[in-house]
């Protein structure tokens, strides 16, 4: 190795390390707790260190099998190393998604062996819209992506390898990201590697490989996995039941699937996800199925389009599912641009470039014109101020990259990583108290955890206020959803309250205690549940939150 390659490739992770730092780690604790998915997973996760819980996954003291054990323990480790704090419940997705960055490094420069492509690979990816949201984002699909792209990356080592010893060792890589990934999301970490591995193999003739290096990865994901399942199987018997069958069954092909949509929701989710590239998504296309002849092309193909045709296949559809076909794209993307970049054939570049511009510029004019005619902040100087330094940020970036492509042609990354670290952090006010419930009941929490029971008529405020005061007991008001399947059982009787039988058990609840409710008041049927509580002895409202304090009445 050279001394100028030694120092671009030490230019090139200090790059990475600092975009990491900036627009992946620094926004974390800037933003309130989306519901229902982040409170959610910071509420189920921080019972797992409260509870000691670890092998089945309760939801505020509720049976909760919607998911394995695994992604919650990482949370949870965020949790336990960071703090209970919006920095430790989401730490476990920026560190996930920027190990898969590094995966994109390592897999273009495994293709390649070309370090400028594995630098544009690595920025292409981590700058991919989904992927930048998803850093962000406290839910299990960053670290499901992470497994699955570790899976299939050491599938490739593995067809590719010289050695016996490498195969092995790579196929079993593939059985430890395989076990990971069931233990985080499911069954469908092991299908997805067996899609592209299957019509691959056959192509190469490689099938009795396959089959016979395969077993090594199939014993090793068991050997990692069957502590935990037969754990789980003997706490709760019902586990696999209905982990399989409602959660992998129902959700692919039943009717009332959750989620539900049609087969091409994809494809305007996959431009969108495209972004801050989606200009050279033409290009990248037309030049990869030139190239498709090429076997590390034709692999990556197939691990783009399988698991796309997979999910739009599936009944239950949601934007983040898509995220592990994300990689691929990148490379494909990361590839088509180099090559352009060496010919001086900058038009593509240019194009995106003015795409970017003409957006920014849009969104510009219709904050400007929704200010004016309907405004979206009302006395917010600072959010508002933000969202437009975010938003040229964005297209200053871009109109850098539109004058020399050739020089500053990551300038779209950095728009995006500006746009996307400033704009959770600039919403309006009514956004954040109808979405973040958990940054109004962050300022009540002292008088909160001083109220022994509380109540909420809704599982994303509920679990919020559970989240703030380690209280998972939470009493359900006339809901469900999610809960309904732990409720069932005979230890969850008393947790949940219709309607019609609030008035009698408050006035009972009071006599031993104060009591605590946050009531999340969305339309009609919200606001006759309010209407059936009576006057409180405090009452605080923002947006759609209203908490309200009884206290104690005598004997």
């Amino acid at each position: 190795m050279t001394q100028g390659s030694t120092f671009n490739r030490t230019w090139a992770f200090g790059l990475l390390a600092l975009a990491f730092l900036l627009f992946y780690l620094a926004p974390l604790p800037f933003h309130g707790l989306w519901i229902p998915d982040e409170t959610r997973y910071a509420q189920a996760s921080q019972e797992m260190l409260l509870t000691g819980h670890w092998a089945t996954p309760h939801f505020m003291g509720l049976r909760y099998f919607e998911k394995p054990a695994a992604g919650y323990w990482m949370i949870a480790i965020g949790q336990a190393v960071f703090g209970q704090n919006l920095f430790g419940v989401r730490v476990a997705s920026a560190v996930a998604l920027a190990l898969s960055v590094v995966l994109a490094w390592l897999i273009a420069g495994r293709f390649w062996r070309n370090p400028q492509l594995q630098l544009t690979s690595a920025v292409v990816y981590m700058s991919l819209s989904l992927i930048c949201a998803g850093s962000g984002y406290a839910n299990l699909d960053p670290q499901f992506t992470l497994w699955v792209n570790l899976s299939i990356f050491a599938l490739w080592y593995a067809v590719d390898a010289a050695t016996t010893q490498a195969r092995l060792g790579a196929w079993a890589g593939v059985g430890f990201a395989c076990a990971l990934g069931f233990m985080t999301k499911g069954f469908l970490a092991l299908l997805l590697p067996v899609l592209v591995a299957l019509p691959y193999m056959f192509w190469q003739r490689r099938f009795l490989e396959l089959v016979r290096y395969g077993l090594v990865a199939v014993v090793v994901a068991v050997l990692l996995s069957l502590p935990w399942a037969l754990t789980v199987n003997h706490q709760e018997p019902d586990f696999w039941n209905y982990f399989f069958w409602d959660e992998h069954i129902r959700r692919f092909a039943g009717d009332d699937a959750q989620h539900a949509e049609s087969w091409y929701y994809y494809l305007p989710i996959m431009l969108m996800a495209s972004l801050p590239w989606v200009g050279l998504l033409p290009d990248t296309l037309v030049q990869g199925w030139k190239d498709r002849v090429q076997p590390h092309i034709a692999f990556l193909w197939l691990w783009l389009l399988l698991p796309l045709v997979f999910f739009s296949i599936a009944k239950g559809k949601l934007p983040s599912y898509i995220m592990p076909c994300l990689l691929p794209l990148a490379l494909l993307m990361g590839q088509a641009l180099v090559r352009r970049l060496e010919q001086g054939r900058l038009a593509p570049l240019r194009l995106n470039s003015w795409l970017n511009v003409a957006m920014g510029v849009v969104a510009l004019l219709a904050v400007a014109y929704l200010q004016m005619k309907k405004p979206i902040y009302h006395h917010e100087p600072k959010s508002l101020a933000l969202l437009v330094l975010a938003l040229l940020g964005w297209t200053m970036a871009n109109l850098l990259a539109v004058r020399k492509p050739a020089r500053w042609w990551m300038a779209p990354a950095v728009g995006m990583g500006i746009a996307l670290a400033l704009i959770p952090a600039a919403l309006p006010r009514k956004v954040v108290d109808n979405k973040t419930p958990d940054t109004f009941i962050a300022q009540h929490t002292a008088e909160l955890k001083n109220t022994p029971v509380l109540m909420s008529n809704e599982l994303g405020a509920a679990s919020a206020l559970s989240w703030h005061t380690g209280n998972s007991q939470i009493i359900l008001y006339n809901t469900g959803g999610e809960t309904r399947y732990g409720l069932a059982y005979p230890d969850a009787q008393g947790r949940a309250v219709t309607k019609e039988e609030v008035g009698p058990w408050l006035a009972a609840a009071r006599r031993k205690s104060s009591v605590g409710v946050v009531m999340r008041v969305k339309g009609e049927d919200e606001q006759a549940e309010l209407d059936e509580l009576p006057a409180a002895s405090r009452r605080y409202e923002a947006g759609s939150i209203v908490i309200l304090i009884y206290d104690q009445t005598s004997p």
